[in-house]
C-alpha cells in the first residue's frame, strides 16, 4: 500500500495567508527551521495506478501537479483519482471539489449521510458540481464493522467509524452533533493485510476506536494543536482545542499519551495548525515527539506498507 501525503497542514496552510504568529512570520523571513505545508489531504493506492483521494483541500490543484501518479496522461482527459472519500464537510477538506469540476466523468464521492446533508444544504457544493461534471454519491457505513471496497481501486478495502466531533459552522445541525459528522477510516491492503488508520480530526480516542486502531501498521492522526489552550493563549480564539474537535498532543489524555498505548507501530501526526511549535524542526516540542517516535507529516511524504 502506498500512502502519499498531499498536504499536511490544517485549514489555512502554513504559513497562513493572514497570520503573523511566530511560526508563520518566521517561515516567511527564513528565521526558523521549518517547511511550508499545504492543507491536509492524502491519497492511497494498492497498485500504484488507481488512487483514492481523502478529502479535497483548497490546494488540490497544486497537490496533484506535485505528485505525478495522479496525472498518468493516458488520454486527452485523464486522472489517477478514481474516488474521493470525505472525512468530514469542513471547508478545508471540501473546497477543492470545486477545482475538480472539469470534464464529463462524474466524481465518485464517498461520504456519510451527515456530510452529504451539509454539502447539499448548508454548503451546496455537491449540488453545484451537478451543473458541471456531476457526482455519484456513495454512502459510507460508520458502524466500525462493515468493510467496503471501491470499484476501479483494486486491492484496497475500507472500514469507517463515527468520531466525536463538531459539524461545520454552516451545518444545519452545527450545535447538535450527529454520528457521521466526522469519521476515521481503517485502510487495508487486501493482498498483504497491511493497514493504516487515518483520522485528521480527532477530539478524543473514544472506547470504540482502539479495536480498529490497534490493527494498524501505521496510525495517522490529528496533529492540529500542541496544547488545549493554544489558540486562546495566542489571543486568536476563545475556544479550546478539544471543544472544536482536536485532541492536543501534550498534557493528560493528550495524543502523545494515547499513542504510546499502541506500542511499536508507525505513528504520524497530520493536519497541523500553523501555530503548533512542532512545525519548527529544532523546537523542544519536536524533540519530545522524537523521544516518543512520533513523526510529523510533511507535503510529499510517502509511506509504503
Amino acid at each position: 500500500m502506498h500512502i502519499h501525503v498531499l498536504g499536511a497542514a490544517a485549514g489555512g496552510g502554513f504559513p497562513q495567508w493572514n497570520c503573523n504568529c511566530f511560526n508563520c512570520d518566521g517561515l516567511r523571513k527564513g528565521t526558523i527551521k521549518a517547511t511550508k505545508r499545504t492543507q491536509s489531504s492524502i491519497c492511497v493506492s494498492g497498485d500504484g495506478v488507481n488512487w483514492v483521494l481523502f478529502n479535497a483541500s483548497p490546494d488540490v490543484l497544486q497537490q496533484i501537479q506535485d505528485f505525478a501518479p495522479l496525472q498518468p496522461g493516458r488520454a486527452i482527459r485523464d486522472s489517477g483519482i478514481q474516488a474521493i472519500i470525505l472525512i468530514d464537510a469542513q471547508i478545508d477538506h471540501t473546497t477543492g471539489l470545486f477545482m475538480l469540476r472539469e470534464g464529463k466523468v462524474k466524481r465518485e464521492i464517498y461520504c456519510t449521510d451527515m456530510v452529504y446533508e451539509d454539502l447539499t444544504s448548508g454548503n451546496q457544493i455537491l449540488n453545484i458540481l451537478g451543473h458541471y461534471c456531476g457526482i455519484n454519491r456513495h454512502d459510507v457505513p460508520i458502524d466500525g464493522n462493515t468493510r467496503f471496497e471501491i470499484p476501479n481501486v483494486p486491492n484496497l478495502r475500507f472500514t469507517a467509524v463515527a468520531l466525536k466531533s463538531a459539524a461545520p459552522p454552516y451545518s444545519p445541525h452545527r450545535n447538535d452533533p450527529h454520528p457521521g459528522d466526522t469519521i476515521g477510516v481503517l485502510i487495508e491492503e487486501i493482498s498483504t493485510g497491511k493497514k493504516c488508520w487515518y483520522s485528521p480530526g480527532l477530539a478524543e480516542i473514544e472506547p470504540h476506536l482502539p479495536p480498529l486502531m490497534s490493527q494498524a501498521d501505521c496510525i495517522m492522526v490529528d496533529g492540529t494543536f500542541w496544547t488545549d489552550t493554544e489558540m486562546i493563549d495566542m489571543g486568536l480564539m476563545t475556544k479550546t482545542a478539544r471543544s472544536i474537535g482536536h485532541n492536543p498532543q501534550s498534557g493528560e489524555g493528550g495524543m502523545i499519551e494515547k499513542l504510546n498505548e499502541f506500542g511499536d507501530v508507525r505513528k504520524v501526526l497530520i493536519h497541523i495548525n500553523n501555530t503548533n511549535p512542532i512545525l519548527r524542526e529544532d523546537s523542544a516540542e519536536r524533540a519530545i515527539l522524537d523521544t516518543h517516535k512520533i513523526e510529523v507529516a510533511y507535503d510529499g511524504m510517502d509511506i509504503i506498507l
